[in-house]
């Protein structure tokens, strides 16, 4: 009888604690919503799966020695996760028709009007003094950072400002941008005529090779030079465009946009999925 009690109190069901059965809910629903819904599901997957892996009790995945944990420790606090991930969408881009018609710039400068709405309205919940709601600077700017709408800078300037707020933070972004199909289209509707999202977009002239060879070196050299902090990042991103563009190293263009960039996908969403754990995110914060 004493070896079946000892038994039962080293599963994972005895130790199993209601947070964890709710977070191991939501991670599964993460799945579903990846798989039935085609939400995001190169990273729901692994972000939800990585959640199941952090909640399973006694297990300590997450944690230690945990595998969770040393691939976190090599991948996340590195940065090293992220800006392979840039690389990678580097050499997948073609600036050809920004280039070609440079005002277009002006759409993805729209997105700061959001980033810095969201800092200001953290800022000013944390000054009404509500218990659990009390967001530091560097929180308020890694919430916002949401508004820019891509998941790796969201890692990357959380990972460097507010690391304990990684998993709701990576989860709420990858879920924004999978909503932006289902909440961009009745907008669109409202605010243009048939006519008008009938229109095709044609890019306004050709964009040769030198040009789109100088402008991820000349992006890299005014970021580096102007804002030191965001260089690894937009280098990593220049790198990859540089690559695509350059024309004589396909095998490395290649490589950086698909296999590498999966496996790095791959082990960032289960990083990322080992901060869900009911410790760290179910909190009202």
């Amino acid at each position: 009888m004493d070896k079946l009690l000892k038994l039962w109190q080293s599963t994972g069901l005895y130790h199993v604690e209601p947070g964890q059965v709710f977070m191991i809910a939501i991670c599964l629903l993460l799945i579903y919503l990846a798989i039935k819904k085609g939400f995001e599901p190169l990273l729901l997957i692994p972000i939800g799966f990585g959640g199941l892996l952090s909640n399973i009790p006694v297990a300590n995945m997450a944690e230690g020695a945990g595998f969770l944990h040393m691939i976190y420790e090599v991948g996340l606090p590195t940065s090293v996760f992220p800006l392979l991930i840039f690389m990678g969408v580097g050499s997948m881009t073609d600036f050809g028709p920004m280039l070609a018609n440079p005002k277009t710039l002006l759409l993805g400068a729209a997105a700061q009007f959001g980033i810095f709405g969201t800092l200001l309205g953290a800022l000013a919940l944390a000054s009404l003094g509500i218990p659990g709601l009390e967001f530091t600077l560097k929180e308020a700017a890694s919430i916002a950072i949401i508004g820019g709408a891509d998941g790796p800078t969201s890692i990357f300037v959380t990972s460097k400002l507010a690391p304990h707020l990684l998993g709701p933070i990576a989860v709420a972004a990858y879920a924004y941008m999978a909503l932006v199909p289902l909440i961009q289209p009745p907008i669109m509707r409202a605010l243009t005529t048939k006519a008008e999202r009938a229109i095709v977009m044609e890019q306004l002239r050709p964009v040769g090779q030198t040009e789109k060879i100088i402008f991820p070196l000349m992006l890299c050299l005014l970021v580096g030079l102007l804002l030191p902090d965001a260089a690894p990042l937009v280098g990593m991103f220049a790198l990859g465009n540089l690559l695509r563009e350059a024309g004589v190293v396909e095998r490395l263009a290649d490589t950086s946009r698909n296999a590498l960039i999966n496996i790095v996908t791959i082990f960032l969403g289960l990083t990322v999925g080992s901060k869900l754990s009911a410790d760290s995110f179910l909190q009202i914060k």
